[in-house]
């Protein structure tokens, strides 16, 4: 598989903590769960249960008022082991998260008909693999959030083509579908319809590792839910929330490495 030099393309702008941390609500004393962002979330099968556990974990950690977890009902049982505050009924929320750990080919009725609610509620969607399609369904705000494979698979290129110019690939896809796209890989490169190039490059080494996506899902569509306001007056906040949940995502993980490095050294 061919890949693209290190050199970060002239037309991106680097993404970093300092321009992470605008992108971070902080409560208010007379905030509540509600004010604070409700997100809603589909993801995880019975294939893949623990996608959902990632996802609701990471979405909660990044500061989001409640979650209410509407997957299937094995992967919502190990949701709610692991966060009892999660709700599985139905109910306002102000953004979505779907797709991940969801094998678009075993979609099952009960999560097809929530995807398509969802879609038709015209709120922000983060969509990541099994929930890609859903992008042609809905004139909601749109992120797209996916690594080369899927790209490929969704915009009919070879995987090589895109590992080769991952950048040239997120820019077109973004271009020609009218969705904002954050393409996955250690470096990660957001694009928005409206020509916002962001590249962020946070993400150590250790972050290849199966369940990453889903955490960073969950990041993502926390920081979604509680900046609707920016999404209705901004064309390209969803582009700066996507880089923004990049930058989180790498940073965990480099914390997280760096911790388990010093217990091997001891």
């Amino acid at each position: 598989m061919k890949r693209m030099t290190d050199t970060v393309p002239l037309n991106y702008v680097p993404w970093a903590a300092a321009d992470a941390a605008d992108w971070i609500a902080v409560p208010d004393d007379d905030d509540d769960k509600y004010s604070r962002g409700v997100l809603g979330v589909v993801t995880g099968s019975d294939q893949y249960p623990g996608a959902a556990v990632l996802g609701v974990e990471a979405a909660l950690h990044t500061g989001v008022g409640m979650l209410r977890y509407l997957g299937p009902e094995r992967a919502a049982s190990f949701v709610l082991h692991r966060r009892p505050e999660a709700v599985t009924s139905p109910g306002r929320v102000q953004a979505w998260l779907l797709g991940s750990g969801i094998d678009p080919a075993t979609l099952d009725g009960v999560t097809t008909d929530r995807f398509r609610s969802a879609a038709q509620s015209g709120l922000p969607l983060v969509l990541d693999a099994g929930a890609l399609a859903l992008r042609e369904q809905t004139d909601a705000p749109i992120i797209v959030t996916p690594h080369f494979r899927e790209l490929a698979g969704a915009s009919g290129r070879s995987v090589d083509d895109i590992a080769a110019d991952p950048a040239a690939a997120a820019a077109r896809a973004a271009e020609e579908w009218g969705v904002t796209v954050l393409l996955k890989g250690h470096r990660t490169y957001v694009a928005s319809p409206g020509g916002l190039r962001l590249v962020a490059s946070s993400a150590p080494s250790w972050l290849a590792t199966a369940g990453a996506g889903d955490a960073l899902g969950g990041i993502l569509g926390a920081l979604v839910a509680t900046h609707t306001d920016e999404i209705d007056g901004d064309q390209d906040a969803l582009a700066r929330l996507a880089a923004t949940a990049s930058v989180v995502h790498g940073l965990a993980a480099a914390r997280a490495s760096g911790a388990a490095r010093s217990r091997c050294s001891a």
